[in-house]
């Protein structure tokens, strides 16, 4: 296994819409095992393959005592209204109340490439939705108000300057954005 890097706001991968898999083979339960770690590694309750520049529907998760894989998850309902305080691994150091659906029933593969479905609350249905948003090229800032986007977007740019040339402000990221 190993620790993969995690791409950062501004980098293009973030806003492709990841492709569906049609093969659950060893290379892929790889990415898998891989994603698990560097999720432990950095923390986090969920982990999209766009994340770490795979732009595959593939994401893992572990929250509320729950540890699974989805591959081409897909949302059959969403139910209730829940606003929280999220963040994500691609965006460190910011953070934002966003509002989403409170519970959900969530049909995906597993790693042996089985059907599943899963009904989910509280923070596992929370992070599902993120990371499902990851595969869309939908970061959580997108859910934001446009002036409190551009606000964050403007601080972290600012907070990471000396980062290196991992900075590629996306045109819907730079702080001309509506």
């Amino acid at each position: 296994m190993a620790i993969l890097p995690i791409h950062q706001l501004g980098q293009p991968i973030l806003r492709e819409v990841a492709k569906p898999i049609t093969t659950v083979d060893d290379e892929l339960r790889q990415l898998i095992a891989d994603m698990f770690e560097t999720m432990d590694a950095a923390l986090g309750v969920g982990l999209a393959a766009n994340q770490v520049g795979i732009a595959r529907r593939v994401a893992v998760i572990e929250a509320d005592e729950q540890r699974f894989v989805m591959i081409n998850p897909i949302l059959l309902e969403a139910t209730g209204k829940d606003s929280a305080d999220e963040g994500c691994l691609s965006i460190p150091d910011l953070h934002g109340e966003v509002t989403r659906p409170e519970r959900i029933l969530l049909e995906a593969m597993d790693a042996d490439g089985a059907t599943f479905r899963l009904e989910l609350d509280g923070l596992a249905a929370r992070a599902v939705q993120h990371e499902i948003d990851h595969l869309d090229g939908v970061l959580f800032i997108d859910h934001l108000s446009a002036l409190k986007r551009q606000l964050m977007v403007k601080r972290w740019k600012k907070e990471h300057r000396d980062d290196g040339p991992t900075w590629l402000p996306a045109p819907e990221e730079s702080e001309a954005a509506p």
